[in-house]
């Protein structure tokens, strides 16, 4: 096993990861040092989230994106994927149904968030995204603005599409004078309290109304292909109940 299949090993998602109790009973948390929504983006700056697949802009930054909705912040969504390899083998979720399903959902979710803006779509291949970073990379630069502030899934994120989005993302970001900021998904999943793994050296803690945290739970039960049992294959959810449990934080945590 070389450098890179040893990395990948060590942040594998596998069962239900580490539970919202221990994370919560974590001291570390509460420590991290606050920032607030328009210290992220400033006044006169948009907000652009490029997720790796539908649901990525929910599970990072959904209440971040409530809370810009209501401030009148320009905000933009880019969807790299269509997510249409999330259910392997399915006869119930066939990627030609995914790819219509998918897109819809993150819609519905944005509305739920109270943005009535239409992501846009690159079409990239689910699951083949390290394979495309420089594709990714030329295709975010002529979406970018100077002032702009993009999120996307941290670069050690544990899932490969995650890890080419932020690796993409940072190129792009440089390239297009823009700032970035990265948010862990999966990471919360494989890591425990005190992780050395995380960044924690430069993360920071979101803190959230409640009128945010209610509509990024209402906007993740958009995503009810990712919320149902697989009947064909005898899958479960693919978003992990542990996942789900997540959205109901009163802060999201951001690395700058």
């Amino acid at each position: 096993m070389d450098a890179v299949e040893r990395r990948a090993e060590d942040r594998a998602i596998r069962g239900e990861g580490t539970t919202e109790d221990e994370w919560h009973q974590w001291p570390g948390l509460a420590a991290l040092p606050a920032i607030e929504a328009r210290e992220l983006v400033p006044r006169g700056a948009r907000a652009v989230v490029v997720a790796p697949h539908p649901d990525d802009e929910v599970l990072s930054v959904g209440g971040l994106l409530a809370q810009l909705a209501d401030s009148g912040c320009a905000v933009q969504v880019i969807a790299v994927t269509d997510g249409t390899a999330s259910h392997r083998g399915s006869t119930e979720w066939p990627a030609e149904r995914l790819a219509k399903a998918r897109p819809r959902e993150s819609l519905r979710a944005l509305q739920r968030l109270g943005l009535a803006i239409e992501p846009a779509r690159l079409g990239l291949p689910d699951g083949g995204l390290q394979s495309m970073r420089a594709v990714l990379a030329a295709r975010l630069v002529s979406l970018l603005q100077p002032r702009d502030v993009v999120f996307t899934t941290w670069r050690h994120d544990g899932h490969p599409d995650h890890e080419a989005t932020g690796e993409a993302c940072a190129v792009a970001a440089a390239s297009a004078g823009a700032r970035l900021v990265e948010v862990p998904v999966w990471g919360w999943h494989w890591s425990r309290p005190g992780d050395a793994r995380m960044p924690w050296q430069h993360a920071f803690r979101l803190p959230l109304s409640e009128e945010a945290v209610r509509r990024k739970r209402a906007a993740l039960q958009a995503f009810t292909s990712q919320l149902r049992r697989d009947v064909s294959t005898g899958s479960g959810p693919v978003l992990r109940a542990t996942t789900v449990q997540r959205a109901a934080r009163p802060y999201e945590v951001v690395f700058l």
